[in-house]
């Protein structure tokens, strides 16, 4: 197993092949889903032909990004992913924060535990100067979980989905935290 980071709670690793169990678990779920696809499943044929050696594909071409399938520590249970990676057309040192949790481990506070420790990796570890983030403006746990980890509201946009999504209307939030933020954030809790 190849262990990209630890946290208190949470160990964060390298996906595999075998793994797609997980991945049709947790993209199976309808409330997972809801402000992805409006609830609709990722089907397994794409989990396996085209997520998962995306996700696998990542850590050939960017190393120390991409996707990484996260265990509980306690139970070995596969929580969800988070991934922190370059968005295509963005630089390599302005990755995208983002997470997908089973719904058995919301409001355990691990999308904050693990994002809060990809951005200072990024930041200790890989020279990253900015970290971007986005959600449904009406997906309100999760823009929290991007204001707990010290990240600021940038813009409200509207993406282009390919499903309606009950909300949608009201738009998309970017959040972001640039090094200069993170350093005052840090030296602020020392």
């Amino acid at each position: 197993m190849h262990v990209f980071l630890e946290t208190e709670r949470l160990v964060l690793r390298q996906f595999t092949t075998d793994d797609i169990e997980h991945l049709v678990e947790l993209d199976s779920d309808p409330e997972v889903m809801f402000h992805i696809t409006g609830g609709l499943p990722t089907s397994r044929e794409e989990l396996e032909n085209d997520y998962l050696p995306a996700f696998l594909d990542y850590y050939i071409r960017y190393p120390g990004y991409g996707f990484w399938a996260v265990i509980e520590k306690r139970t070995g249970d596969f929580v969800g992913w988070f991934h922190f990676r370059p968005e295509p057309d963005q630089p390599v040192d302005e990755p995208e924060l983002g997470y997908r949790i089973r719904k058995a481990h919301w409001g355990k506070g691990y999308a904050t535990e693990g994002s809060v420790a990809l951005i200072d990796r990024g930041f200790t570890d890989f020279a990253v100067r900015r970290v971007t983030a986005s959600t449904m403006a009406v997906n309100v746990a999760s823009w929290r979980v991007m204001e707990k980890c010290g990240m600021r509201r940038i813009r409200v946009f509207h993406a282009d989905w390919p499903y309606r999504i009950p909300g949608d209307e009201h738009g998309d939030v970017e959040y972001a935290i640039t090094r200069q933020e993170w350093e005052a954030l840090r030296a602020g809790q020392d």
